[in-house]
């Protein structure tokens, strides 16, 4: 009972910590990954790298995209950081 007693704080650091930092962790890059599989032709993008671009073809895994001024780069789907909703 002694050994529970002393234990105690240990695990109510290790339940908080999982709570306050791991948990949200896990919720937010399940919601990139949604993001990241639902993406169209047309939407607005945002790359990680600041690139703002429009999505001109998709493939499993890669996308293509098109900037303002016409160039096409291809990148991979996890390299977009968020879709631009006008």
């Amino acid at each position: 009972m002694d050994l529970l007693l002393q234990l105690t704080p240990i695990i109510l650091f290790f339940v908080i910590f999982y709570f306050i930092l791991i948990r949200p962790q896990q919720k937010r890059q399940k919601q990139v990954q949604q993001m990241q599989s639902n993406l169209q032709k047309g939407d607005k993008v945002i790359t990680i790298g600041g690139l703002h671009a429009v999505v001109h073809a998709l493939d499993e895994d890669k996308i293509v995209l098109q900037t303002e001024g016409g160039t096409k780069l291809t990148y991979d789907r996890t390299a977009v950081r968020e879709v631009v909703s006008e």
